[in-house]
């Protein structure tokens, strides 16, 4: 069908700089919002009606590791994307590592979208990888399309993408600037004198292990550098990902007042759980940096608040069950990642409504502005004539339990099992094609790469 309308009496639209929640009938033409009509309008199409329920963009998770080609035993483009079209995500970006070859080469890359047809139920676009081997393949991998690139500063896990130094960023950053893309940073750095923590079963010892300081240094690392890389003329965007440290906040919020291009994103695990409620022995909690105290929690939810962090991404890092070391509850060994992607809205409206949040404020941090960041938001992140007609249709009243029989992901091990939420979604339609439906996967996968300059 490529002509219909979808209303309700709470549409959240964008006109302008802002977003506000109006009843309103959306009219979709070709995959394409046609036009905004207020509700009830006759049309010369079928139209249907969601009543109470809230019609809005559907979500862009710009922080997602589907890990294939190469690791489909820990996760897939088909399973990851039936998860976030059950979030009512409808566009996500894919990290470049874990998955095998990593995305670091134009060749890589290739083969990373030969894996994708006839598997995609949402759209998708890609992240590129900066290591220490690869500063010479960059202008051939963001030609090809990747929206950005990533580093880490510290391990990453995974031998073929190691960390850079900053001599390593130096050389990358003036190619991102010509190119206009964002450099996505893992920041920690190993600051040494913690060999001696020994990692137990007790969460304590593993936070212990990665303190505060290494953010808070490889942060101010950052900051550095993209000073340097505007004192050059070059004026590089840099990226923190998945933020815990709130330590590092003022730092931060410092580079954004010197007029640097500096943003930050964080999660929803760290917006909703707190250290001091992990069992010990529960690995499924293990992502790096680590989750943090209750205290540190709410100034997180602050810094959302106020803008000093840009916006929420799901940080989906799927591993298989063993190794998770779930029977053992070996911290150490098990794999750090966080299994959550179709749970992220309800996840953090449960938390948010309680602090003054409305919807509206929910689709500029998880829909408009991370779009924005990736460069997506000439189609994608907010409902306005010329998008993409993407929306996820949200009941906020609904109170559910998360059980494993939920999980759509590839594995049924999330740390969120159990836990009580408010909102759940109903429907989700990617570029007008209806592919979810209360628990149900409708027509088949029609999701599209989404390559920069190709959109």
């Amino acid at each position: 069908m490529s002509h219909f309308a979808l209303q309700s009496k709470k549409v959240i639209v964008h006109a302008g700089e802002q977003s506000e929640m109006i009843a309103a009938c959306v009219e979709i033409k070709d995959q394409l919002i046609h036009a905004i009509h207020p509700y009830g309008q006759a049309l010369n199409c079928e139209v249907k009606d969601f009543g109470e329920q809230v019609i809005m963009p559907g979500l862009v998770d710009s922080h997602v590791h589907i890990n294939e080609p190469g690791r489909t035993e820990w996760e897939g483009f088909n399973t990851a994307t039936q998860a976030a079209a059950a979030g009512g995500i409808t566009a996500l970006v894919d990290m470049p590592l874990n998955c095998i070859p990593v995305t670091t080469t134009k060749a890589a890359f290739q083969e990373k979208l030969d894996s994708v047809d006839d598997k995609l139920w949402v759209d998708c676009g890609f992240w590129g990888g900066v290591i220490p081997d690869n500063i010479d393949e960059l202008d051939d991998l963001l030609n090809a399309g990747v929206l950005g690139v990533k580093s880490f500063l510290i391990d990453s896990g995974i031998e073929e993408f190691p960390p850079v130094e900053a001599k390593d960023m130096r050389a990358a950053m003036p190619i991102l600037a010509k190119h206009d893309v964002p450099y996505l940073i893992h920041a920690e750095l190993d600051c040494g004198h913690f060999d001696d923590v020994k990692i137990t079963k007790e969460y304590d010892s593993f936070l212990e292990s990665r303190p505060k300081s290494w953010e808070n240094n490889a942060i101010s690392l950052m900051v550095d550098m993209a000073r340097e890389s505007k004192e050059a003329g070059d004026n590089c965007k840099v990226h923190i990902v998945h933020l815990s440290s709130d330590e590092a906040l003022s730092t931060i919020a410092q580079a954004k007042a010197d007029g640097l291009r500096f943003t930050a994103e964080t999660c929803p695990h760290y917006l909703t759980i707190a250290s001091e409620n992990i069992p010990d022995g529960k690995t499924l909690f293990k992502c790096c940096p680590p989750i943090r105290e209750n205290k540190n929690r709410e100034h997180l939810w602050q810094a959302v608040t106020d803008g000093r962090l840009d916006f929420i991404v799901s940080d989906h890092s799927p591993c298989t069950p063993e190794l998770k070391h779930i029977d053992t509850g070996d911290i150490e060994k098990a794999w750090g990642g966080i299994s959550a992607l179709q749970f992220g809205l309800s996840l953090i409206w449960t938390e948010a409504k309680d602090r003054g949040f409305s919807l509206v404020d929910l689709a500029r941090l998880m829909s408009q502005e991370t779009a924005k960041f990736a460069g997506l938001d000439s189609v994608k992140g907010a409902i306005k004539v010329g998008n993409h007609a993407d929306f996820c249709v949200f009941d906020p009243t609904i109170e559910y339990t998360i059980t494993t029989e939920m999980i759509k992901h590839k594995h049924n091990i999330t740390p969120y099992a159990g836990r009580k939420v408010f909102g759940q979604v109903n429907h989700t339609f990617v570029r007008g094609f209806h592919v979810y439906q209360q628990d149900e996967f409708i027509n088949s996968p029609i999701g599209r790469p989404l390559l920069k300059g190709q959109l």
